[in-house]
């Protein structure tokens, strides 16, 4: 008698959905429109929407990179905040300019953000997620918020320091770079709240930011070290007198 096993498809056989087969290499324009067909019909798989997003990403780099320093370049020279946090940050003996200032593509989950800073590296802007220049001016002032911390306070920002640090800083950042107004909560993030929209924006944000970092063992952990040192760090404002946006 034949092998049953034989006849019957593996069960163990990864699926279009798993691995992402149903997206078709991009090196023609038919296939590109298919892939575009099925991205706009909801056709396209879990696995599949994934190659697509990062297919694209290395398609446009030099697009994105390109015109994310065109921005930087307009910002770091006619942004009233951008030029404000500069000169704090110079009067501390730091610079920061187009020579530290990285626009790139980020790929990968890990790099699944807007933008990050590093007292040796400097400020990198993930191109691909930031798209308009009024986003990358709040991204910006974030960043420049935490490299004048650095300056100011001699923070530890790395991923295996303190995360008070690393929270009273990301605090500072949210509260003072503009992303938690009103009308980014809104129009960006759909969240219609009238009644502390800021200071739920400001703490959801900066729990987000210590639960991402490896020795923060859980969001129970990440909640309480934020509420450690929430008062005192949201009523910071400076280099400001008040908050400025």
């Amino acid at each position: 008698m034949a092998d049953s096993s034989s006849a019957t498809p593996s069960s163990s056989a990864p699926s279009p959905q798993q691995d992402g087969s149903d997206f078709l290499p991009s090196s023609t324009w038919w296939n590109r429109s298919i892939n575009f067909f099925r991205m706009v019909t909801g056709r396209m798989s879990a696995g599949g929407a994934q190659k697509y997003w990062a297919d694209a990403d290395d398609r446009y780099s030099a697009f994105d990179c390109k015109r994310c320093e065109e921005s930087r370049d307009y910002l770091l020279k006619y942004s009233p905040i951008i030029r404000f946090m500069n000169e704090n940050i110079q009067k501390l003996g730091g610079e920061l300019g187009p020579h530290n200032i990285h626009c790139r593509t980020c790929k990968g989950e890990e790099e699944a953000m807007q933008g990050g800073f590093d007292h040796k590296y400097g400020i990198k802007i993930c191109a691909n997620y930031v798209q308009e220049r009024s986003v990358l001016e709040d991204v910006l002032t974030h960043e420049m918020v935490h490299a004048y911390d650095h300056l100011r306070f001699k923070t530890n920002l790395t991923l295996e320091d303190d995360l008070r640090h690393a929270a009273c800083s990301e605090i500072r950042a949210s509260n003072l770079s503009g992303e938690c107004r009103w009308a980014n909560e809104f129009f960006r993030n759909k969240i219609l709240s009238f009644t502390n929209h800021h200071q739920d924006c400001v703490r959801r944000r900066a729990i987000i930011s210590v639960m991402g970092r490896p020795n923060c063992k859980d969001d129970v952990q990440a909640v309480k070290v934020v509420n450690e040192v929430w008062d005192s760090c949201f009523r910071d404002t400076r280099p400001f007198d008040e908050i400025y946006r």
